[in-house]
């Protein structure tokens, strides 16, 4: 597992818990007491860890590399998966991806960004940056859904999109807005889950939605705290004083009233518990599209509509 620098005490505990089995199992020693009193102790730091994290330190979670991504929630949430390629205009974009299939028996459009899993599969997923034919694939999708009445489905994880001049030549600005655009006009249900990092327009294009839940350590920003210390303080050694001034932490969006529920983690992270994570995130999706379904086109159109307006308002 990947060491973020304040798990240190728990990691070191978990190899010494790794040798003690590796020792039962082949000396036939009774260690298990042992074993079961390291294990406890690991739990209660993992709790007391996790229970007092930084918004830094929650930007670190949220980025690690072994949380479940796109495709581990595809595998665990969605029965027929059929992938849909392609924005009919330039090309395939393999940063968001998507297509039809069911979640809980219920026919669904799913899509979200796939950041990749190893160094190859980075680089094809281009870290989950997605390009213009991204968005405008996510518009394709989200059109299909409403022509044929089904509910949608989003995950984010981005850090943003792609800022690369290939990009901007094609149009990124225009993508991005014409994608939220859609997201405000679709007729069917939408939800939106944050399931890492939420970044800038490469996320909100895909999470104007019904309801948006965040996971427990996720992240949800205009701008990373890097990009924010490099602007305000000409330094990205700022970034710790950056996460805080931005309030982008799940508890902190929740209390500006910018998403709609927190969904809890497993202790130690999601990253600990790719299953357990992938099953807490579903039930909130049932509930939420439970509490959408039947719908009014028109009426929802309207009622997201106003949800956004209201943002950010004085009372």
């Amino acid at each position: 597992m990947s060491q973020l620098d304040f798990e240190k005490p728990v990691l070191e505990l978990e190899a010494k818990i790794a040798e003690l089995r590796n020792v039962n199992g082949d000396n036939g020693l009774n260690i298990a007491d042992e074993i079961n009193r390291m294990q406890s102790k690991v739990n209660r730091l993992l709790t007391q860890t996790y229970g007092k994290l930084t918004p830094q330190q929650k930007v670190q979670v949220a980025r690690h590399q072994e949380r479940p991504h796109f495709k581990d929630y595809i595998q665990g949430l969605i029965k027929d998966f059929t992938p849909l390629a392609g924005d009919r205009n330039f090309g395939e974009d393999h940063a968001l991806l998507g297509g039809m299939g069911r979640f809980r028996g219920r026919s669904c459009i799913i899509l979200g960004h796939e950041k990749g899993s190893d160094t190859e599969s980075r680089v094809k997923h281009n870290f989950g940056m997605a390009r213009p034919e991204g968005y405008r694939k996510a518009q394709r999708l989200m059109h299909m859904a409403e022509q044929f009445q089904l509910p949608i489905i989003t995950l984010v994880d981005t850090a943003g999109a792609y800022p690369g001049v290939g990009a901007e030549e094609r149009g990124q600005a225009e993508a991005i807005a014409k994608s939220i655009e859609t997201c405000l006009r679709v007729k069917v249900p939408m939800i939106s889950v944050i399931i890492g990092e939420g970044g800038s327009g490469g996320a909100i294009a895909i999470a104007t939605a019904d309801k948006i839940y965040m996971l427990e350590h996720s992240i949800y920003s205009v701008i990373s705290p890097e990009g924010c210390a490099s602007i305000l303080w000409r330094s990205a050694s700022h970034a710790n004083d950056a996460a805080v001034a931005l309030k982008l932490t799940a508890q902190d969006l929740y209390d500006l009233k910018l998403i709609d529920r927190i969904i809890s983690e497993p202790i130690g992270g999601a990253h600990r518990k790719q299953e357990e994570t992938i099953e807490a995130v579903a039930l909130q999706i049932e509930k939420g599209l439970n509490s959408l379904t039947p719908w009014d086109g028109e009426k929802l159109k309207q009622k997201r509509r106003d949800k956004f307006l209201k943002m950010g308002r004085a009372a």
